[in-house]
């Protein structure tokens, strides 16, 4: 009886788009969305007629399933009406679950095609990120006081940098005094889905850094950066 009832419908929203198609509403739808309604309508009809047939005799199974699909459906709904708060605790559960340094991906974008990485402070209340400088994983420290990128000798050697062939004319100021670096630039320096390219960059001498810095040189070509108790948001 369902399949009747279906093909019946299916019959009219033919009808309906082959003889009104240049002609005014049909029951207030224009002709091709009263098609489209009727037709959706027959699907449901013809869905329904076969699942009542497949619980013939079978009543208390019937109404169990329907209020089990019924609370599936309204937790869809749900989780996808509070999507952005869901991500956001997603974030940060990750955020404390994750060691310090890796770079999370903020839900909390201001503008459109933003991108933006929270990174975590280390027990000893440094921010340390984990990046890429040219297709090779750094360690840096971020520091907000140091005019560039600076990168211990060891850490240039593996991008290719030769450390005694460079010139060390810049003068440095660390918390050992005086020393001097050697200024290079780097193709590419990403963190998480923030990438630039070409920036500046100093190569500290051997035994003169114990860390490599994440200075102005990478900050400042940033949309915003941001510190919030335990975190550090980076915009791009």
């Amino acid at each position: 009886m369902g399949a009747w009832i279906a093909l019946t419908l299916l019959v009219i929203a033919g009808l309906a788009l082959l003889l009104r198609a240049d002609a005014g509403s049909i029951a207030g739808f224009d002709p091709s969305d009263f098609a489209i309604v009727v037709a959706g309508l027959a699907m449901v009809i013809f869905l329904a007629s076969s699942i009542a047939g497949s619980y013939r005799g079978r009543l208390g199974q019937a109404v169990r399933d329907l209020f089990t699909w019924a609370a599936v459906a309204l937790f869809l709904v749900a989780g996808y009406s509070y999507r952005e708060e869901i991500l956001s605790l997603g974030h940060r559960v990750a955020g404390e679950l994750l060691p310090p340094g890796s770079a999370l991906r903020s839900a909390e974008a201001q503008v459109e095609g933003e991108r933006a990485v929270r990174i975590r402070k280390r027990p000893d209340g440094h921010f340390v990120v984990r990046t890429h400088v040219n297709g090779i994983a750094l360690t840096m420290l971020v520091d907000t006081g140091a005019s560039t990128v600076v990168i211990k000798p060891a850490d240039a050697q593996r991008l290719g940098i030769d450390p005694d062939r460079l010139r060390y004319s810049v003068p440095v100021q660390t918390a050992n005094g005086t020393t001097y670096a050697a200024h290079v630039r780097l193709r590419t320096l990403a963190l998480g889905p923030i990438n630039l390219t070409d920036v500046e960059a100093l190569v500290a001498k051997p035994g003169a850094l114990k860390e490599n810095l994440l200075g102005m040189s990478f900050l400042s070509r940033l949309r915003s950066y941001e510190f919030s108790g335990d975190f550090l948001t980076l915009r791009s």
